[in-house]
């Protein structure tokens, strides 16, 4: 059975309410209305699902590993850290004052979605941190700071992923950047480099170097969550064959290619030809046969290869972080 058949129930229903005053709508037009309820619907509840574990997961990296250890991360959430180490309040009431500033900016910068999502993610995790009694797992410092950092990077990566955050800091580095021209990376690592050049002066120099090694594991757990275990790179080929390959690659590997038509060679400008350039992107897994694929056809190919950072539609779909 048809799952959008309600939502098709429900638009016909109103169809003859509005036909009652004179307007009509078509079965085409409430078909396709109700398909974007559902998927809306889906959308929302897959998001909820993403923030409560999120949620979760950041907890217990908190209260399982960073807590009674006194250890601290980067980002707000570090700043929430540090603070609570030197003045003993309460760090869920911490995490929500220190993230308020960050949640107006991205209001501005971002969009309401993203900040409805935001604050139900915090106060999420301020009241998990509150009422949920997680277990201290270690007390082993090593562990403490590559596991504490691996379930509070996962939960950060998870509420990304459901259109929140948990930690703000990347929303100050957006607005920052648009003013400054550096990049968010720059920029978080800056913060990052006064968080923990703090701790090491207050705390010791010691909890801060493992406060550094809870940041790395954090910083690539988010990265992994967020971004997924394929990375996609950008290919360009320019070949004689360049017929060949494209065929190749469409039908072989099953992936797009855009096709540039230009110049190449060197020397006199009267020496130069013109040729196709073919553009695909591939993941990280397939560059390997990719490259046998294009040497069985053509030898003297010449290949470029980049990471692609951003990627949307096509063959190809990369997960976004985008406002609904």
């Amino acid at each position: 059975m048809n799952k959008s058949r309600p939502l098709f129930k429900f638009f016909k229903s109103l169809k003859g309410l509005l036909g009652s005053r004179g307007e009509k709508i078509s079965d085409i037009t409430l078909a396709r209305q109700s398909i974007e309820v559902k998927d809306r619907v889906f959308r929302w509840f897959k998001e909820l699902i993403f923030l409560i574990l999120g949620i979760l997961s950041a907890g217990f990296g908190l209260k399982g590993f960073l807590l009674p250890n006194d250890f601290i991360d980067g980002g707000v959430t570090g700043i929430s850290l540090l603070t609570r180490v030197l003045t003993g309040y309460p760090l869920p009431i911490l995490i929500v004052i220190i993230n308020i500033p960050f949640i107006v900016l991205g209001y501005f910068q971002i969009g309401k979605s993203f900040v409805f999502k935001s604050i139900l993610a915090i106060m999420g995790l301020a009241l998990a941190l509150t009422f949920i009694e997680y277990p201290i797992i270690t007390t082993d410092k090593l562990l403490v700071a590559v596991f504490g950092g691996f379930f509070l990077g996962a939960g950060i990566g998870l509420s990304v992923r459901g259109g929140g955050v948990l930690d703000g800091t990347e929303v100050l580095a957006i607005y920052l950047g648009r003013l400054s021209g550096l990049t968010i990376g720059d920029l978080i690592l800056v913060f990052n480099i006064l968080i923990f050049s703090t701790a090491a002066y207050l705390l010791s120099i010691e909890i801060a170097l493992y406060s550094i090694l809870t940041y790395l594991a954090a910083s690539k757990t988010i990265d992994f969550v967020v971004e997924g275990v394929e990375e996609y790179i950008g290919v360009i080929i320019i070949s004689h064959r360049s017929e060949a390959i494209r065929v190749m690659i469409t039908e072989q590997m099953g992936r797009g290619v855009t096709i540039y038509n230009g110049t190449s060679g060197y020397g006199p400008r009267e020496d130069l030809k013109n040729t196709e350039i073919l553009y695909s992107v591939i993941t990280r897994l397939e560059i390997a046969s990719l490259q046998n694929k294009i040497r069985n056809i053509d030898p003297q190919a010449f290949i470029v290869m980049n990471s692609v950072k951003d990627l949307k539609g096509g063959m190809i779909k990369k997960r976004q972080f985008k406002e609904h």
